[in-house]
């Protein structure tokens, strides 16, 4: 007798290797930072906001107070393992905040630290992390000056995650928005990409990559300063970490309404990570980072940006990799190396979890 092929097949109990953009519930693509993030925002958090919502969307606002510009960010840090080749969660969170903070072309001042802790987790463990927290937190120059404490029960958390809220000071004239971005404007990376995603994946189950790669996390307030002092025209600064340098573009393309292009050959990519992605089906540019940036600059302050950049420790890789142009607006192309051009679309959901 043959085989038995009469089972009944239910659609709903496959597991889809990528997010559903109509489920009903939250997907852990909602997190990525790609299209999944950018719908949760606009079709649920802002309409039940309402007119109490006051935000241009970006890693930070600016707020007038008393005639002082005031930079103000917040953010949580989930990422899994808690401890990752060069870093954790606690340097991790003080320095993704800095940087959104400098992304505004503020110096910070001063960030809260909330910790939920899940019941279990050795107290080693949250030691490391307060040690090495409180490091990262003098290293940038930024004062801890409140806090939270929380802990859940076993099994409903993850050891430790951290929520920050900073703040910081705009110099006078400095205007860097994501919507700024002009045709012509040369896009600069500071360096190596995809460092942190792949240093992350690197210490998680069953995952070798044959070398160690160790992750690019640090604070840019102090390169940030250092190209904000050329008194260069600087139109646009962004950390390009969830989603990576593909979804930073095409979020500040789409801001601006321009069309970037860049050129695939000048992406400094490190020959592990590109082989750490080619072995995972990965694409460098959707993969995360945490002490790189990107910078739209006008054409004629190029050379003066980058000589400041690469005089710093964390921007002497500084490279310029694509241009703004008119065609295709809102979205980022590259071209090959065969000659040809690809639509460098923003991710649907993400290609890594709990990254960051």
């Amino acid at each position: 007798m043959g085989a038995d092929n009469s089972a009944v097949v239910d659609p709903g109990a496959w597991v889809c290797p990528l997010p559903l953009r109509d489920s009903p519930n939250i997907v852990m693509g909602h997190g990525g930072g790609g299209a999944m993030s950018a719908e949760l925002i606009e079709h649920l958090f802002l309409p039940a906001f309402g007119d109490a919502a006051d935000a241009e969307l970006g890693d930070s606002a600016v707020l007038d107070i008393g005639g002082v510009r005031v930079a103000f960010s917040t953010d949580s840090y989930v990422v899994k393992p808690m401890v990752f080749p060069g870093g954790n969660i606690g340097d991790l969170a003080v320095n993704g905040t800095v940087n959104d903070l400098a992304m505004a072309g503020a110096q910070p001042l001063a960030m809260s630290t909330a910790f939920i802790l899940e019941e279990g987790t050795p107290l080693a463990d949250i030691a490391t992390v307060a040690a090495t927290l409180g490091d990262a937190a003098r290293s940038a120059g930024v004062r801890l000056v409140t806090g939270d404490t929380k802990v859940v029960d076993a099994g409903h958390g993850d050891g430790v995650f951290v929520n920050t809220a900073g703040i910081g000071i705009v110099p006078a004239g400095v205007d860097i928005r994501p919507n700024r971005a002009e045709v012509g404007d040369a896009v600069i990376v500071s360096g190596d990409i995809g460092v942190h995603g792949v240093a992350v994946m690197s210490c998680r189950e069953g995952l070798e990559f044959g070398t160690e790669v160790r992750s690019d996390c640090a604070a840019l307030n102090g390169l940030v300063a250092d190209m904000i002092a050329t008194s260069a025209d600087i139109h646009v600064l962004r950390d390009p970490t969830r989603g990576g340098v593909a979804a930073t573009l095409n979020e500040i393309a789409q801001a601006s309404n321009v069309g970037v292009a860049l050129v695939e050959r000048k992406l400094p990519i490190p020959d592990a990570v590109r082989d750490a992605c080619g072995l995972l089906g990965l694409d460098p540019l959707y993969v995360a980072n945490e002490g790189k940036l990107v910078a739209f600059v006008a054409p004629t302050d190029v050379d003066l940006v980058l000589d400041a950049m690469r005089g710093h420790s964390l921007g002497r890789g500084a490279t310029v990799i694509g241009e703004c142009v008119s065609a295709h607006s809102g979205m980022v192309v590259a071209r090959t190396a065969l000659g040809g051009n690809r639509v460098v679309d923003l991710p649907a959901g993400e290609q890594l979890p709990r990254i960051c």
